[in-house]
């Protein structure tokens, strides 16, 4: 009774962290706002910039604690539940992500790539749920808490699928020369064909791109909208007496997003990126 009880202080106090932020802070509530990119640290490079956001901000806390769980989970000489874990998350990775896509001949060089992908989109997609003080919103001068993912933007979701779209290319024509590679694009089929085939086949291989760092973006995204838009019916409407309504609502979506959501999306995006990997390597035709 009394973990029970203390559990549900613990959720209670975890929704009052994750409310809108800046529905406190302005005294209104927006759900767009929470994804909005504002240059905490200006730096401009000619036409790059390179600024520090609140999604930089998040990518170098995600990195940090993807490096951290890797020497928790993985070093030491003593076997203990830590050992046990980690050898879990590795089994995955190799069995059910890198085995499935690369072929053996690849393994000792891209398995590294796909795992820490796995580990580390899991990461940033759960520290998206944790509210943390790294709203860029204050109140009364103090900073208020809240949740956004990195991965809720789109830059950053396409900066990663790009790197699976450069490996893909570079390691096809690395294996087979640009020729055999290139050609293994065409399909057998009539040569009336192929002036339409062709075209299709090319865009196909960006389209995998946009599938990438759009399923991952619009996942994340979706996510968090549905669950700060049933909190924030409480502002809109200006009624404390839907939290009995819409916190439960938005409850489920939250537990729905942290505990299938998060670890299918680094799951299929590194799956995807070994299949594509692996397929340049050996294409089929």
């Amino acid at each position: 009774m009394k973990r029970l009880i203390f559990a549900q202080v613990i959720l209670g106090a975890v929704w009052l962290l994750a409310l809108p932020s800046p529905a406190f802070a302005r005294g209104e509530f927006d759900p767009t706002t929470e994804f909005e990119q504002h240059e905490w640290v200006s730096i401009h490079l000619g036409p790059l910039n390179l600024s520090i956001t609140k999604a930089v901000v998040y990518l170098f806390l995600g990195t940090a604690l993807t490096i951290l769980l890797g020497l928790v989970l993985m070093r030491g000489k003593t076997l203990n539940r830590r050992h046990t874990v980690g050898e879990q998350i590795y089994e995955i990775a190799q069995v059910q992500i890198a085995e499935q896509g690369l072929p053996s001949k690849a393994m000792k060089l891209w398995f590294p790539y796909v795992a820490s992908l796995l580990l580390f989109i899991f990461v940033v997609n759960l520290i998206g749920f944790i509210p943390l003080p790294l709203t860029g919103e204050t109140y009364h001068g103090v900073p208020v808490w809240g949740i956004y993912a990195a991965t809720s933007s789109l830059s950053v979701t396409l900066a990663l699928a790009v790197l699976t779209f450069v490996f893909t290319h570079v390691e096809g024509i690395r294996w087979n020369g640009p020729v055999r590679y290139f050609k293994s694009w065409i399909p057998e089929a009539p040569k009336a064909l192929l002036a339409l085939i062709v075209p299709l086949e090319i865009i196909g291989q960006f389209m995998r791109l946009l599938s990438l760092s759009v399923r991952l973006f619009a996942n994340m995204l979706a996510g968090h909208i549905l669950i700060l838009t049933f909190i924030g019916l409480m502002f809109i409407l200006e009624s404390i007496f839907l939290a009995p309504l819409v916190l439960p609502v938005a409850t489920v979506f939250y537990l729905f997003e942290v505990i299938i959501v998060v670890g299918i999306q680094a799951f299929i995006f590194a799956a995807l990126s070994a299949i594509y990997i692996g397929s340049a390597i050996e294409p089929e035709h």
